[in-house]
């Protein structure tokens, strides 16, 4: 039988700053995102001034090395008192998992310090849409040419969507359904385009939206792992980002919880 996990002495600390910095820098901006659905850059330098956009990255480029646990106490104190900008601190890390698990040496040290000073944002572009949880079918193309690739096509459900000036984009590289998927580091400067913000019904400051990429060059060095690995990059993502989602759902409920 699991046992329950208790937080050490630091990480209860960890809590009570967070929650401090919440309260007192977060949430009075809260209800005014929720009405006006816009994007706080208010929140995010916010995030930036205590140094939570670089807690989830190694020390080695300036991250502070933190736990998964200590991540996601983080993403809970936040979502409790605003689930947008929850996203905010969760999201770049989301883009940057391929980058930190499969991606070369030389893409880590120039683009994660970019993301652990606040200079720069990640989405992660996977979803299309006729290839939601069926992933593997995804039509989005990326054709080598000499040192470059060319991606064409369109993702969907994109969190951070006119924000983010990176983005982590999936494509197809071969026929093979699973080994045909390759995944790459895409500058927004390069000709990603938003389609569309889509209407929500919570979480209005953190916008999601369609992106388009036509015939978008991409350099080779800027290929996340192997040609063909990325499907396993994307699975294996999914898996190490889904335990702050839930943390960011508890969150929200124990908000409601204090609210009530």
């Amino acid at each position: 039988m699991a046992q329950p996990m208790t937080l050490t002495e630091e990480q209860l600390q960890l809590r009570a700053v967070v929650r401090q910095f919440a309260e007192d820098k977060i949430a009075p901006h809260a209800a005014e995102i929720d009405r006006t659905a816009e994007y706080s850059w208010e929140n995010f330098r916010a995030l930036v001034g205590m140094e939570l956009t670089g807690l989830s990255y190694p020390e080695q480029y300036g991250g502070a090395g933190a736990s998964l646990v200590e991540q996601a106490i983080v993403a809970e104190e936040l979502s409790r008192v605003c689930a947008a900008t929850s996203l905010s601190f969760l999201i770049s890390k989301l883009g940057m998992l391929p980058v930190l698990n499969f991606g070369s040496d030389d893409l880590k040290s120039r683009y994660i310090p970019r993301i652990v000073s606040g200079a720069s944002q990640c989405s992660y572009g996977l979803s299309e849409p006729d290839a939601g949880s069926d992933v593997a079918s995804l039509t989005t193309k990326a054709v080598s040419d000499g040192d470059d690739w060319v991606i064409t096509g369109t993702k969907c459900w994109i969190t951070n969507a006119g924000i983010s000036d990176l983005y982590t984009i999936f494509a197809r590289t071969s026929p093979d359904r699973y080994k045909g998927i390759t995944a790459f580091l895409v500058e927004a400067g390069w000709g990603v385009q938003v389609e569309k913000l889509e209407h929500k019904l919570g979480i209005k400051g953190s916008p999601t939206g369609i992106i388009r990429l036509d015939e978008v060059r991409v350099p080779d060095a800027n290929r996340i792992g192997d040609v063909g690995q990325g499907f396993a990059a994307a699975m294996h993502t999914l898996d190490r980002s889904r335990p702050t989602i839930g943390a960011q759902a508890v969150g929200i409920a124990q908000g409601a919880l204090d609210y009530a």
